[in-house]
């Protein structure tokens, strides 16, 4: 979560502001601020950097993008991201923007093995900034600097003892000088009956400020650097040895402070004593007098012991910085090498996966292909027995269901008393001339017409060649039209 810092501003505070809620978390929110174009991924060019603890390559370097329409809608699109963007549990298409609204779920990445839900999950939604700005994830950029003044606090500096500008450890020895100096000429000139104002004008004021924190169980004392925790596990045991120097260090600071609470409390009694006798008890005054400059010396002494550490602490922890920052370095390398190694590995599982994928695919197209060939092979057996029927319905048709008078097949076939079959039109032509069958030259009694053997001429005609469909029917247009005349 970001300090405070990072995102008020006096525009926003007490409005309402768009953000993706993390589902399930109370941190790591992300702000849509209006007209801001906002980049997701785990890269160092985005707006905030997604890194992921259970699998570094889920989020890509630049995995998503969201930003407002013209119209002030907000959108997202997927910038060919490895494991892609989820709109509402469908996956968005790379590179295609899509609007989002009010409710809207989004997922980033692919939930791993044995877990049902992503690592990263969010829900778009409007809220109050006071609601929101307590669970804001800082930005990518912010976080730069962030690291950067951490860096800097790992640096001794003594500011505070050296007033507005910032001066060394050396200045805290001049401070020192000058206080034993100071306090010196206040005790000689208290045996001279000179009088101080206060006890405190003779100390350095930065001096004087060294007392314990009443907020904090732990003393803090301004002016001194202050030590900032180690948080990678590799750095603790190189920082062991510094902590314990600082730990000494705030010992002899609290040592420091009772004795100057002590010469503070012996010099207000040298001021009461002189105060009520001014004449008398000068050996009470001499005594008191000369265990204020024992109680003083001693605290020179304690000073300059502490300035030793002091500058003993800086060398090392400089030191330390400098192995911190070389081990920052080859962590950084190895950590590269080991998403390398991993992003290798995925390939090829991958590249696995697709040449399986390569021969099932090849499997069921060899099935596919004997199944063609066996259906080709069945529809030329078809074919060939269709073609058999209709070379035997030809015979039949030549050989049984033609008229022996025109050579063509019955058209309005009629049955004579002799059970022979003609044309209709061919045998009234043919009765013009001779009374007798054409065949068996019996005499023509009767005439049936034969609807059925009409019909199944006309059917299986049909099936036959458009040419003798062709035929047939200028065949009875024309008897028709002789009938009529």
């Amino acid at each position: 979560m970001g300090e405070p810092g990072f995102f008020v501003t006096g525009d926003r505070a007490g409005g309402r502001s768009w953000c993706l809620r993390r589902v399930g978390m109370s941190a790591g929110w992300l702000l849509l601020e209006d007209g801001r174009e906002v980049t997701v991924g785990r890269g160092f060019g985005v707006t905030y950097q997604l890194v992921s603890k259970i699998c570094p390559l889920m989020i890509s370097r630049n995995h998503c993008v969201l930003k407002q329409n013209p119209e002030g809608q907000w959108t997202i699109m997927d910038n060919k991201s490895l494991n892609g963007v989820w709109l509402n549990r469908a996956r968005l298409e790379p590179l295609r923007v899509y609007s989002i609204h009010q409710g809207d779920y989004i997922q980033l990445g692919v939930p791993l093995e044995n877990k049902e839900n992503a690592e990263y999950e969010y829900e778009v939604t409007e809220e109050d900034w006071e609601t929101i700005y307590p669970c804001l994830s800082p930005k990518n950029d912010q976080m730069i600097e962030k690291n950067k003044e951490l860096r800097t606090k790992r640096k001794f500096s003594l500011d505070q003892l050296g007033g507005p500008g910032a001066e060394g450890p050396s200045n805290l020895k001049s401070k020192i000088n000058k206080v034993s100096c100071e306090s010196s000429q206040s005790v000689k000139s208290q045996g001279k009956g000179e009088v101080a104002s206060t006890p405190s004008e003779n100390l350095d004021p930065k001096l004087t400020a060294l007392e314990p924190s009443k907020n904090t169980g732990a003393p803090i004392y301004p002016g001194f650097p202050i030590v900032t925790e180690v948080h990678h596990e590799q750095k603790a045991s190189n920082s062991s040895a510094s902590q314990r120097s600082l730990q000494m260090f705030k010992v002899t600071m609290s040592r420091i402070l009772r004795l100057k609470i002590q010469m503070q409390e012996k010099h207000e009694a040298v001021m009461n004593v002189k105060k009520q006798t001014q004449k008398g008890n000068s050996k009470k005054i001499v005594r008191m007098e000369q265990e204020l400059q024992d109680l003083q010396s001693q605290l020179c002494a304690e000073q300059a012991q502490q300035q030793a550490r002091v500058e003993q602490l800086e060398k090392t922890f400089q030191e330390e910085e400098q192995h911190l920052q070389g081990l920052e370095i080859a962590q950084g390398e190895e950590d590269l090498k080991q998403q390398l190694a991993q992003a290798l590995q995925e390939h090829w599982a991958l590249m696995e996966e697709l040449n399986r994928s390569k021969k099932d695919f090849e499997a069921i197209i060899q099935a596919k292909n004997k199944e063609l060939e066996q259906t080709k092979e069945e529809k030329e057996k078809v074919q060939a027995q269709k073609e058999e029927v209709l070379s035997h319905m030809n015979d039949v048709l030549e050989n049984e269901l033609q008229c022996i008078i025109c050579s063509e097949y019955f058209i309005e076939a009629v049955t004579l008393n002799c059970a022979h079959s003609f044309c209709s039109y061919c045998i009234n032509e043919w009765m013009k001339r001779k009374i007798e069958c054409p065949i068996c030259r019996k005499d023509i009694e009767s005439k049936t017409y034969s609807l059925v053997l009409d019909n199944c001429i006309n059917k299986m005609v049909n099936n036959l060649s458009s040419e003798v469909k062709e035929r047939r029917i200028v065949l009875i247009r024309e008897r028709k039209a002789k009938r009529l005349f």
